[in-house]
């Protein structure tokens, strides 16, 4: 079957789909037609039951570079309306990713320079090889990281978006993990146990639990104290009144494995 988009590579196994941003030529830049693909297909990837996580790394020796040339030229020669409706499409496409009802793990294996590390923010784990690069290079070209800070704020915190985004500097996967950006460095071949290792314990997880589980996150960072009383034992309600929850909870009591388990 041939490859239905441009500049995305999706494959499917044992409930695992696989997104590689596929412009090795270009470094996987970030263009129009990128954003809608990968707004696409997390929207679809979001509802398809049998989807379990994703897994979103790069083509080649490169993550994302950031936003393609000709697509910044494009931008630089619009009016204020078209540049604000594409930032919102690039807004779209980083909360497509941020609140897909599936796990999303991030294979960062290589350079990621603003916009590709929006999309690391946007994910829900990220794993990077240790040589991998990071920058939010914006300022340098005088602009800001907008569209992505309030995916990387909330990862990175307000010191470290203070340092980096007024820099510019490059760092490295052992200083993004520190701040919180990625979960894990190593080697590639460590970095790829780690991740099969994640894998597996998310397939043990029921995916209507993983997906409360995400909006349950959200809802902790959005609403006050005092409001997430009623609101997360509504939650959990739902929860234990769902077929998952008594699956789970008979499951447990007679000893035996759950359904959802692959």
């Amino acid at each position: 079957m041939p490859n239905p988009y441009e500049t995305l590579i999706v494959e499917g196994e044992e409930g695992v789909a696989k997104i590689t941003l596929h412009r090795p030529d270009l470094h996987n830049a970030i263009n129009e037609t990128m954003i809608a693909e990968l707004t696409k297909v997390f929207l679809q990837i979001s509802k398809d039951k049998q989807i379990r996580m994703v897994l979103l790394t790069g083509s080649g020796n490169t993550f994302c570079s950031g936003a393609d040339l000709h697509w910044m030229k494009k931008i630089a020669g619009a009016t204020k309306a078209q540049s604000v409706a594409d930032s919102k499409r690039l807004h779209e496409m980083l909360m497509s990713i941020y609140q897909c009802e599936k796990p999303v793990l991030a294979h960062v294996n290589g350079p990621a320079i603003g916009g590709g590390v929006g999309l690391v923010a946007a994910a829900d784990m990220a794993f990077a090889h240790e040589g991998a690069e990071f920058s939010f290079s914006e300022v340098r070209l005088g602009l800001i990281p907008a569209v992505i800070s309030p995916f990387v704020v909330r990862k990175i915190g307000e010191n470290n978006a203070r340092e980096y985004f007024l820099t510019a500097e490059r760092f490295k996967a052992h200083k993004a993990k520190e701040m919180g950006l990625i979960n894990y460095c190593a080697v590639p071949d460590q970095l790829e146990e780690k991740i099969a290792e994640k894998i597996k314990y998310l397939k043990q997880a029921a995916p209507g639990a993983l997906a409360d589980c995400k909006k349950l996150i959200q809802k902790i960072r959005t609403f006050d104290l005092d409001e997430l009383g009623d609101i997360t034992a509504e939650m959990i309600s739902e929860r234990r009144t769902s077929a998952e929850g008594q699956e789970g909870m008979v499951a447990f009591l007679t000893k035996r494995k759950p359904n959802w388990i692959l």
